[in-house]
């Protein structure tokens, strides 16, 4: 409770008793001062229920905001973790790729070099054939 809800009570009770003493008394001018008393209270009281409220959701804006700050700064971390472990693991299997072609590679000249009439002939063979496939569509 703020000060302005205080007061507006304060002001709306004290409106009430103005308002009931002018009754009693048969004047009209103290009813309708209490009754403007009563008005003007029970706004006041209004305006300090809607400032707790405003100052409420304040607060809590300003919470959310920190967490969603809290929370994207661990999202990064966590992003920037997966994404070197994906790096490191990437390069890991780069590096195992280039060795396993380089092997075959060596395995293949050695064929090759052990095999010179029919790697020849195969070669000769695939040529014509390019050359067969190439001349037939013009």
């Amino acid at each position: 409770m703020n000060r302005d809800q205080f007061e507006g009570g304060l002001r709306n009770l004290k409106g009430r008793g103005r308002t009931a003493l002018g009754a009693v008394a048969g004047r009209a001018r103290p009813q309708v001062e209490g009754a403007y008393e009563q008005v003007a209270g029970v706004a006041q009281a209004a305006y300090g229920r809607t400032r707790d409220r405003a100052e409420d959701l304040y607060e809590d804006g300003y919470r959310l905001a920190d967490e969603a700050v809290s929370r994207g700064r661990h999202l990064r971390d966590e992003t920037l973790q997966r994404g070197r472990h994906l790096q490191e693991e990437a390069r890991g299997r780069g590096r195992h790729l280039r060795h396993e072609a380089r092997q075959r590679g060596r395995e293949l000249v050695l064929r090759a070099d052990e095999n010179r009439g029919t790697t020849l002939a195969l070669v000769a063979a695939t040529a014509f054939g390019l050359g067969w496939l190439l001349s037939r569509r013009r």
